[in-house]
Formats: structure tokens, sequence, C-alpha cells
């Protein structure tokens, strides 16, 4: 387990949290919190992002590392390697879009 995996593990198990999770319940916490995330930026023109994530910079902090922080605490009660699973899946996605033919498109 590496050290922020660690930190957040300890932050759950001290407060007594993990009766409340579960797969489904963790699985929700990361749609709810990327929701938030998404509504930071809800009925914003594209020409508008920057000066959004220029403005709320410290809450889409806040809505990422609520997102990650279930999604570690998920994969680590499931008993999957996060970092692991994010390579296999890196070359998965390596063989369904080679660089050859993915590149340049729209």
């Amino acid at each position: 387990m590496d050290s922020i995996e660690k930190e957040i593990i300890k932050f759950r198990d001290e407060r007594d949290w993990k009766q409340f999770h579960n797969a489904r319940t963790l699985a929700a916490s990361i749609v709810i919190e990327s929701a938030e995330l998404l509504e930071l930026f809800q009925w914003a023109k594209d020409e508008e992002i920057e000066e959004i994530v220029e403005k709320k910079l410290d809450k889409i902090k806040d809505e990422i590392a609520d997102i990650y922080a279930y999604l570690v605490i998920l994969a680590h009660d499931l008993g999957i390697n996060l970092q692991d699973a994010v390579r296999e899946k890196m070359k998965k996605n390596a063989r369904k879009y080679p660089v050859d033919k993915a590149k340049g498109n729209e």
C-alpha cells in the first residue's frame, strides 16, 4: 500500500466509517462527487472554462480529491491494486487505439 492509500484508509478507519462502506455506497459516492465537480462547469461556454478554473481552482481540487479518496477506498476494499489496474487498462487501450490509427483523428 502506498503512503496516500495508507493515510486515506487510516483516516476512514479511525472514524469507524468502514461500516458505511460497501461497493455500492463507494461507487455512488464517486458518482456524486463527480457530479459536484461537473456542477462547477455547468452551463459554461467553452471560452469560459479557463476563467472558471482560475476562479474555482480550490473547489475543483477538493472535488477531485474527494473522487480520488473514494476511488482509493473502493479499490482497497475490493483488493484491487489501483496502479496495476490502470497499467493493465492502458495496455488494453494501446491495443484498441494504436497510435498510427488514433493520432490525428477527430
